[in-house]
């Protein structure tokens, strides 16, 4: 495999993980009104709730996740995903 063609995968990788991020949030159940009732996002949250006694702690994952639900990715949190579909693409191509 070329080093062009592993470039343009993560590259690929990198753009679609920032498309679909929102995406598989919102299937998952954090929805820019809050959490979906009986998805995925709500058990996460009950989960997290009787783990902490009753609450969601803030900074927690579910805390996080519900802020990227209602309001969009942070531009820290889109480099990130950014960086890791990226890497994620060039390891299937140099593996292909």
């Amino acid at each position: 495999m070329g080093l062009l063609t592993i470039a343009a995968a993560a590259t690929l990788g990198a753009g679609t993980t920032v498309v679909a991020a929102p995406l598989v949030l919102g299937a998952i159940g954090f929805t820019s009104v809050g959490i979906a009732g009986g998805s995925i996002a709500a058990s996460m949250m009950s989960t997290a709730a009787v783990a902490n006694g009753g609450g969601v702690a803030a900074g927690g994952l579910v805390a996080l996740l519900q802020s990227a639900g209602m309001a969009g990715l942070s531009g820290g949190a889109t480099a990130a995903v950014s960086g890791a579909g990226g890497v994620v693409g060039g390891l299937v191509a140099a593996l292909i």
